[in-house]
């Protein structure tokens, strides 16, 4: 290959994955089902209690000393990625009652704190001094028009401090049915936006500087200069309705191989992106993640040589290689679902790269800020507290119905102390799965009674499944990935 050898960090065990962004979550109804009343509160494991109280030491004095940036990166090009944002505006809740059901028992996005979380991640890749800020896909929460147009002021703050921003479009993104608004317990529909309204807001992040643009969708090639180019790809279905799962349109495809060609020829090298998979990368919800017929796009982009392709919507830290000798593809994770990172890609010209994940400090970023918020003040205490809980729920939540459920000629019928011990194990491993780090719990979880109990009644089958993928691939860390 013209990249030369592919190498990982560490090898993958397993492609059986399951799929956050892209099917574990019910249905938008139950997501906002009523919060747990209390004794149900008492029901949670004992890690989602309230995070102490911060203890003077802890907090750095104000202000503090300034931070060093990153070393400029000589040879090549230094790109942010960011993905499954999931911004909303803060005029579209008041942060009351059926807000907190939908985070509560959601899919493990922090939207009670996506304000602060995005700040602080934008304030924090200043540092970095990255050429350019990769954002691909699910900027917004459910498409909200307000929210859209709130995240783009952010992103015109970013690039006054000289760092070019790219953007390409998510499932939730456009003509989404489920945009929304929040007032105490009612959900509202909020003003969605179409592809061209998405166009116009993110004219200035990407599609108004294009290298070129495919006259059939929202995809576009972006210059890096001299000897690099990004290529966005829009894999998402909005012309006839919202769908989840993704794919490429067939007319888009003749661009595609066009702007193949022309780098090929000019010695450019191409980075493609977009916000659904290229690869399996899940074997649970492979319909709604995997970009459809996406064969036909691995075969085009290899025949160019085409080393490494960057995506989202798993909300999961993850990477794999194509037939172990093909094309890599990286995954990152949710920034809005803790650990709430961003990946940093070192992106060499001879074809050579370094990936890495950052974890967005809020607890510093609250300290500068003097924010009084416990949760900010202690977040490396309350993120994975709260995704535990989340899960926990999503799990119970799952398996409430369970009492006349036919499995075969068999009846599983549930205890509510099985269904706290299950529900407890799926939470603390699928927060270190989302993380890109489910190999450092799978020993002690399957160990656990709930564990057996998820084996022994294979119910919810999705969700037992999903477990099982979670524990095979969990055998490496997900959040390191180099070539030579």
């Amino acid at each position: 290959m013209r990249y030369g050898r592919w190498i990982a960090v560490a090898a993958a065990a397993g492609l059986c994955l399951g799929a956050a962004g892209c099917g574990v979550v019910m249905d938008q109804e139950e997501s906002a089902a009523a919060l747990p009343s209390a004794s149900e509160k008492e029901r949670m494991p004992e890690e989602t209690s309230k995070p102490t109280e911060p203890q003077p030491e802890e907090i750095a004095p104000f202000p503090q000393e300034p931070e060093k940036p990153a070393e400029e990166l000589a040879g090549g090009k230094r790109i942010v990625i960011m993905t499954d944002i999931h911004y909303m505006a803060p005029s579209l809740t008041d942060k009351g009652e059926g807000f907190q059901k939908m985070v509560e028992h959601g899919d493990g996005k922090l939207t009670n704190y996506i304000w602060e979380i995005t700040d602080a991640a934008f304030e924090q890749i200043k540092l970095l001094t990255p050429d350019v800020l990769m954002i691909t896909g699910d900027l917004t929460l459910e498409g909200e028009k307000r929210s859209h147009e709130a995240l783009a002021e952010k992103l015109e703050e970013v690039e006054k401090s000289g760092i070019d921003v790219v953007v390409i479009p998510g499932n939730h993104d456009i003509n989404n049915p489920s945009a929304s608004s929040y007032d105490g317990p009612a959900r509202r529909p909020a003003e969605r936006v179409t592809p061209e309204e998405f166009e116009e807001i993110y004219q200035e992040f990407g599609y108004g500087e294009a290298w070129s643009r495919d006259p059939y969708s929202l995809s576009y090639t972006y210059d890096l200069g001299p000897s690099m180019r990004l290529m966005m790809l829009d894999s998402c279905q909005y012309d006839s309705g919202n769908k989840v799962g993704g794919m490429i349109k067939t007319e888009t495809y003749e661009w595609i191989d066009q702007q193949l060609q022309e780098s090929l020829e000019n010695g450019i090298y191409l980075l493609p992106a977009a916000h659904h998979n290229l690869l399996e990368q899940s074997q649970v919800y492979m319909k709604d993640c995997t970009i459809e017929h996406s064969e036909e796009l691995v075969q085009l982009l290899e025949s160019y040589n085409i080393g490494l392709f960057v995506s989202g919507h798993l909300h999961v830290q993850h990477y794999m290689q194509h037939m172990d000798i093909g094309i890599w593809e990286i995954v990152t994770s949710s920034l809005s679902t803790p650990p709430c990172q961003f990946g940093v890609l070192e992106y060499m010209d001879d074809g050579s790269f370094s990936y890495r994940t950052e974890q967005v400090d809020m607890e510093k970023w609250a300290r500068r800020n003097r924010s009084e918020d416990e949760n900010l003040l202690n977040f490396n205490t309350y993120g994975p507290q709260m995704v535990k809980r989340i899960f926990f729920n999503q799990a119970y939540d799952a398996m409430k119905d369970s009492r006349d459920e036919e499995k075969g000629s068999v009846y599983v019928q549930l205890t509510e102390e099985e269904k706290e011990q299950m529900s407890q194990v799926y939470g603390e491993l699928n927060a270190a799965y989302y993380a890109g780090k489910a190999y450092e719990v799978v020993e002690e979880a399957v160990g656990k009674p709930g564990y057996e109990m998820w084996r022994r009644y294979c119910y919810p089958a999705v969700l037992c499944q999903y477990l099982e993928c979670i524990v095979a691939d969990g055998v490496t860390d997900y959040n390191y990935l180099s070539q030579e």
